[in-house]
């Protein structure tokens, strides 16, 4: 027989009328008349059934999308499928449908690579997560309105469910949680974030209070790969200036020796091992007796402050935080009198 036995039920109805008006979906319901008002049900998914010697069985094909109704389906059902599907992004059960172009991705992530491949530039475009309306479960392929669980064969199509920004994930160990003030979904453990006001993005709770605030600072791109920071999926963080870059990117920056901000051009580490290495070298470099008593005035890139400082080859520091992180620039023009 293809098919497969799901469940055997035992339960009380007062008529056939009743039974035969269950709603249910795609299987096929045996039942046999026992003792008087009651019923031996079995459910079964497939071919036909034939009849028991001395039994009367009654054949009637039911749509049966919640297994009976009134029940839930059982935790072994829901948890069918679980890390079985989706894709390089997300593992999950179920693909969407996006609105924009009517086609059908694993996640809006797949959509949004897709989409940026098209030839034409103009067709390049995103998939917006609050515009999503349908899925298709991965397990039975059945398209469906957003949900959990899937209406035709009861599995839970992400473990993690968010209704606001459509999404699902069977991997939750992600700690997912959603951001009423972001607006969407995160990663990490609510407990391990606070939303920073103005900043305008959740943040460790280990910056609160102890890092520097810039309005929006990830609702930007990232200075070196250029992606959207506010709903990237890599570990982003927040710099001495705070402004914020990718992780892996800051990582590639500083092995090529590059240890200031892109934006703003302030340290983003602690360099004061390094200034007092230049210390050392300055120290060592007698300059030529041309330009022993020079002067010249610098900006720092880290407290901003300006002054006159004597010129050396090799650097220029700044009087008021000892930072070598500091530029020329032409002496400050003088009020006058």
């Amino acid at each position: 027989m293809m098919g497969r036995l799901l469940y055997l039920f035992f339960w009380r109805v007062q008529s056939f009328k009743e039974l035969t008006n269950t709603k249910t979906k795609s299987h096929l319901f045996f039942f046999l008349p026992f003792s008087g008002n009651w019923f031996r049900a079995l459910l079964f998914s497939g071919s036909l059934i034939f009849p028991i010697s001395g039994s009367l069985w009654f054949p009637v094909i039911h749509l049966f999308p919640k297994l009976m109704e009134g029940a839930a389906p059982s935790n072994e059902r829901l948890g069918f499928g679980k890390m079985g599907y989706g894709c390089e992004h997300y593992r999950r059960r179920c693909k969407i449908r996006a609105p924009c172009c009517n086609e059908i991705f694993s996640c809006r992530h797949c959509h949004n690579e897709a989409a940026s491949m098209l030839k034409n530039p103009c067709d390049h475009h995103e998939l917006d997560r609050y515009d999503v309306k349908q899925v298709v479960c991965e397990v039975c392929d059945t398209e469906q309105p957003v949900a959990q669980v899937c209406t035709n064969c009861g599995v839970n199509m992400g473990e993690y469910f968010c209704g606001i920004c459509k999404f699902f994930d069977d991997d939750i160990e992600k700690g997912q949680f959603h951001c009423d003030d972001c607006g969407i979904c995160r990663v990490g453990g609510r407990e391990n974030f606070y939303h920073c006001k103005k900043c305008g993005s959740c943040y460790s709770v280990s910056l609160r209070d102890n890092h520097s605030c810039v309005e929006n600072s990830m609702r930007h791109h990232c200075p070196i790969c250029y992606e959207y920071l506010f709903d990237s999926m890599k570990d982003t963080v927040v710099m001495l200036c705070g402004h914020t870059m990718h992780h892996e990117c800051r990582d590639e920056m500083m092995r090529h020796e590059k240890f200031c901000c892109p934006i703003c051009s302030r340290s983003v580490i602690d360099m004061s091992k390094a200034w007092k290495n230049i210390d050392e070298e300055i120290e060592a470099t007698v300059m030529p007796e041309d330009y022993r008593n020079k002067k010249v005035w610098i900006l720092c890139n880290d407290c901003n402050d300006t002054t006159e400082v004597n010129f050396h080859i090799i650097g220029q520091k700044c009087s008021h935080c000892k930072s070598y992180n500091t530029r020329t620039i032409r002496p400050p023009v003088l009020p006058q009198q």
